[in-house]
């Protein structure tokens, strides 16, 4: 019992005498100019095994790290981003006098430093209008061509120019949901390089999206695009949602209208065979099947007694879905050997090939399966592709 006793009192006299000591090394430091302050943590975490409080240096350096991480990239991507402007004449009644102003509808981005654009189709969809595109700096150029995606929202616009700031393209199919994700555009059409940020709050998505532009009142069905809480509004469509090193992983294209924090982009993997067949033949150049569908999911093939695929409502007069026969009502269940899902969509498959390709595609007719060839063409112009591939 004595010696447990003793025990009991030897942790409050080692306190004290820590105490003593660090009183000492102050009074001696004062006189020395040491680190006192060093030489006190050191002895309370090493000696008396007391913990100091590291984790909320730690919080702040890695707050520090990411803000400079944004900080780099808007500077690094900011000045390839463009305001895509066009004027607009308004008739005043009581002077009868025409009123010209100029509005921004959109944003853009450079990708070649000899005046190549990417931005989206519905921002310069009428071709009755005359773009302008607008720099940083605001030095503005005439846009002189318009190339259109017939089969997605993405559009290249060319002005003359050369010697500019070019973005670096990412890789969107390495994204993970909660990484870190900056959007630069033209807030409002009013607003420009303007920056927000967010995560990348899902991927994969498919939505129906309209412009909400007097130009453009169409709709289009996207497929596989990437959702993010980044602050999105009118004027974005075009910009570019990029990651912490400073590339475009996305195209800014739609904005919830019933909810806050939902906005949604293009994956820039989406666009690059675009810029690689504008690249080679000057023009934009698509895989097109000739059909409109409906996505019979798992669920919906439970109810209505149909396998799941892609159910064909639509087949295009003198296209290669028509010349390799297939009909209304058909069921496409795997389109060059890949069978189609919720995730893995008709459309998705048809742009991975080429113009001129055949492609083995299976269906379901009538409760048959049955295996087709089909020869892909180049997309037409003139088919308007909301929903046909």
């Amino acid at each position: 019992m004595p010696e447990k006793q003793n025990s009991s009192f030897k942790k409050p006299w080692l306190v004290l005498f820590g105490l003593l000591v660090v009183v000492a090394v102050v009074a001696t430091s004062y006189r020395t100019n040491t680190d006192y302050k060093q030489v006190v943590l050191n002895f309370i975490q090493k000696e008396l095994k007391i913990p100091t409080a590291p984790t909320i240096i730690n919080q702040k350096q890695v707050v520090v790290e990411e803000e400079s991480a944004v900080i780099s990239a808007v500077a690094k991507v900011s000045p390839a981003v463009v305001s895509v402007v066009t004027d607009q004449t308004s008739f005043n009644p009581f002077t009868g006098e025409s009123d010209t102003a100029t509005q921004g509808i959109g944003t853009g981005f450079i990708v070649e430093s000899n005046g190549v654009i990417l931005t989206n189709k519905h921002v310069v969809s009428d071709v009755n209008i005359n773009y302008t595109v607008v720099l940083k700096d605001k030095t503005s150029y005439p846009v002189k061509k318009v190339y259109l995606d017939p089969s997605n929202d993405l559009a290249i616009v060319t002005i003359e120019a050369k010697d500019l700031p070019a973005v670096e393209l990412g890789e969107s199919n390495q994204l993970k949901v909660g990484q870190t994700v900056i959007a630069i555009g033209n807030a409002l059409g009013r607003f420009d390089n303007t920056v927000t940020k967010g995560v990348v709050s899902a991927l994969g998505r498919g939505i129906t999206a309209s412009s909400g532009s007097p130009f453009d009142p169409s709709t289009e069905t996207l497929e596989d695009v990437i959702q993010t809480d980044a602050s999105l509004n009118p004027g974005n469509s075009g910009g570019p949602l990029i990651n912490l090193s400073g590339q475009v992983i996305g195209i800014n294209s739609a904005v919830s209208g019933g909810a806050q924090g939902i906005g949604f982009a293009i994956p820039i993997n989406t666009a690059k065979p675009v810029l690689t067949s504008f690249e080679k033949t000057g023009k934009i150049v698509r895989p097109y099947l000739g059909i409109s569908y409906q996505l019979v999911t798992a669920d919906l093939a439970t109810f209505s007694r149909l396998p799941a695929g892609a159910l064909i409502r639509q087949v295009i007069a003198k296209s290669p879905a028509e010349e390799a026969g297939l009909k209304k009502g058909d069921v496409i269940l795997s389109f060059g050997g890949e069978k189609i899902t919720e995730t893995v969509t008709l459309s998705q498959l048809v742009l991975k090939h080429q113009v001129e390709e055949s492609v083995q595609i299976v269906i379901d007719r009538s409760g048959s399966q049955q295996t087709i060839t089909a020869t892909l063409k180049e997309t037409p112009y003139k088919v308007s592709l909301t929903t046909q591939w």
